[in-house]
């Protein structure tokens, strides 16, 4: 499943990374493509939309569907 999220608090490289890391310490698999510049996250992955939400929630941003 392709999911696109808008993260406006995503500020750096550093977000971008923590991110990728909440993301994938629920799907392993999960391919992320983060862009601090756009404050978009790209996520292929097999877990629920509400999951990838809640990681990225956890690691202190705030995702919203794009």
């Amino acid at each position: 499943m392709s999911i696109t999220y808008k993260v406006s608090d995503m500020a750096c490289s550093a977000c971008a990374e923590n991110i990728t890391k909440a993301i994938q310490s629920i799907d392993a698999g999960a391919r992320v493509n983060a862009d601090p510049e756009s404050k978009l996250v790209q996520v292929e992955t097999q877990q629920p939309d509400a999951q990838v939400q809640e990681a990225i929630a956890k690691a202190g941003y705030t995702p919203t569907p794009a």
